[in-house]
């Protein structure tokens, strides 16, 4: 079992910066990817960041060149940093995480809303 705890979202105007982070617990030897997503109201939950089992990133187009994931410990502990905050970036972020077995794991969620 993994567990998988966001924080760091909040208000921002449009235009800031704001990091995510996400702690990991449990079985993370066991992580094989790892990554960030986002469900805004109305919409499907959908990728934003990811760490493939080999170490390679993927972004999703609307956030590449304006978001960063990273790591540190291997996998105990993940970031987003998300720069140049637009409106449309407003969603509730959530931690991701799938083990050896494909079994998928998610945080609770962290709201990040992006306005002036």
């Amino acid at each position: 079992q993994v567990q998988l705890v966001e924080s760091g979202g909040g208000l921002v105007q449009p235009g800031g910066s704001l990091r995510l982070s996400c702690a990991a617990s449990g079985s993370i030897f066991s992580i094989s990817a790892m990554g960030w997503y986002r469900q805004a109201p109305g919409k499907q939950r959908e990728l934003v960041a990811t760490f493939l089992s080999g170490g390679n990133t993927v972004y999703a187009d609307p956030v590449k060149g304006r978001f960063t994931i990273s790591r540190v410990n291997a996998k105990d502990t993940m970031y987003l940093q998300m720069d140049s905050l637009k409106p449309e970036d407003t969603a509730v972020y959530y931690c991701h995480a799938r083990d050896s077995t494909k079994q998928d794991y998610w945080g609770q969620g962290t709201q990040v809303t992006v306005s002036s």
